[in-house]
């Protein structure tokens, strides 16, 4: 049986409310809180770091619990300590509960987000996960678009505490959208009697490696970067001279660039196989950093860094879920999956403090030449993975 579209509907919303209240709540409120707190810039960035680290050491474990028990379970309680941490995070007065917060938000994060949503959805469809995947990552891209205003809003009004009190509220919202997950799993048996069944591109134990290795650094650098952009666009474009409120809505852009490029993979891209949607996504990704080099001086290039980036980190999130359906035996996807993106969060987890250091030395400019950088070695490792696992060579029987 297909995914159930009222499945797909849910989880996708699930995934907007998620990701703007965790991953993307450092970048609304870490100004605020440093300057209510009185805590350096790298004391409350760290603590998202924190969570990052968190989510890279639970991910193997995480996975596993999806691939045993199904999404269900596990993303609900995902969405129970996403609340618990907000709530911990919005009454917190020293550096030990903040980081206590971060850290139940950091579990919340690897319970709730993407990775698990797509192990959720490759138990329940297989190797036909894969559009389901696709359009579930189209609201999640609109989170900051929908958030960092929102909250921002609040804010205002309640200041950051009152917002992020609010954000746990939304978080319980998302238990009946999980409840819609199905209990059951994708039969191999449903394949042979439709057709011909596709056979992972990654044979052999070295051909496994090497697709993991190139796998896990694709999916470690683009994380870095999203951890980075995630946590200092908007200080990154306001150091370059964009006035403060106007970078908080042309951060928001990232959104809809990420939302719009993920609408043109559900329409168009279902031929196109995820080994080269994911190298033409790596390949625009370093021209984003360059527009960014010049956001102070000229208007349109900083709407196109912001919207450029959303696009490409759009897809490059949609091919992170979908390339282990093509590459590996889609039965131990939660568990290989888990492992292989270990790394990323880990490596992840210390770019907050790697870009608030590099803004601090450097300049705002710095750390756009350091995204350019990670930005190139991601294309030429997804260059690599695409010609030695083209599609052609692919096997059906």
């Amino acid at each position: 049986m297909p995914i159930p579209s009222r499945t797909v509907f849910c989880l996708g919303l699930a995934q907007l409310i998620s990701w703007g209240i965790s991953y993307y709540l450092i970048g609304g409120f870490g100004e605020a809180m440093s300057a209510d707190l009185g805590f350096s810039r790298g004391l409350i960035y760290g603590g998202f770091s924190v969570a990052l680290l968190v989510m890279g050491l639970s991910s193997p474990l995480v996975g596993s619990l999806i691939d045993r028990h199904g999404g269900r379970s596990v993303m609900i309680a995902g969405t129970l300590l996403n609340a618990i941490g907000c709530i911990t995070l919005a009454l917190c007065r020293g550096p030990v509960l903040y980081f206590v917060a971060w850290i139940v938000l950091g579990l919340a994060m690897r319970l709730t987000l993407y990775e698990a949503a797509f192990a959720a959805l490759a138990r329940l469809g297989g190797p036909q996960a894969r559009r389901a995947m696709s359009q579930i990552t189209l609201p999640g891209g609109l989170a900051s678009t929908v958030f960092w205003p929102l909250g921002h809003l609040i804010a205002e009004h309640a200041g950051w505490r009152g917002a992020v009190f609010a954000y746990a509220g939304f978080a319980l919202l998302t238990i009946p959208l999980h409840l819609a997950i199905p209990r059951g799993r994708y039969a191999d048996g449903v394949a042979h009697d439709a057709g011909p069944q596709h056979v992972p591109l990654a044979q052999t134990p070295r051909a496994r490696l090497l697709a993991g290795a190139l796998y896990a650094v694709i999916a470690m650098l683009t994380n870095f970067l999203n951890a980075g952009m995630s946590s200092h666009m908007i200080a990154i474009l306001t150091g370059l001279g964009v006035a403060a409120t106007t970078s908080v809505w042309i951060g928001a852009l990232r959104g809809i660039g990420q939302s719009a490029s993920r609408l043109s993979e559900i329409l168009f891209g279902r031929r196109v196989p995820p080994l080269l949607l994911n190298l033409a996504a790596c390949s625009l990704l370093p021209f984003a950093f360059i527009a960014g080099l010049f956001s102070g001086t000229v208007g349109i290039a900083a709407l196109a860094f912001a919207f450029v980036y959303g696009a490409t980190n759009g897809i490059v999130t949609i091919t992170r879920g979908t390339l282990p359906l093509v590459l590996f035996d889609h039965r131990v996807y939660g568990s290989l999956v888990g492992r292989l993106l270990a790394p990323s969060f880990v490596v992840s987890a210390a770019a907050p403090l790697i870009y608030a250091s590099v803004i601090d030395r450097f300049g705002e400019a710095g750390a756009l030449y350091l995204s350019l950088a990670a930005a190139g070695i991601a294309f030429a490792a997804a260059a690599w993975l695409a010609v030695a696992f083209r599609p052609a060579t692919s096997v059906t029987r």
